[in-house]
């Protein structure tokens, strides 16, 4: 898992589909998406914990573009 890309297809899997209209806040719902779904049981560790380092570093990325 490498690309915020990877990450939506693996939302994909479970049925989540994420678009709000606004890259950021994309990332943050997708985010929050991968907690429910990581504290259902449903979500490795090591996968859950490689979607987050990519949601993160692609929340930065829009912070540092937006100013």
């Amino acid at each position: 898992m490498k690309t915020l890309y990877d990450v939506q297809q693996l939302l994909k899997k479970f049925g989540i589909y994420v678009y709000v209209g606004k890259r950021l806040w994309d990332i943050e719902l997708m985010s929050i998406e991968l907690k429910h779904l990581h504290d259902a049981g449903v979500v490795e560790n090591q996968t859950y914990v490689k979607a987050v380092m990519v949601l993160r570093h692609e929340h930065h990325l829009e912070e540092v573009a937006a100013k």
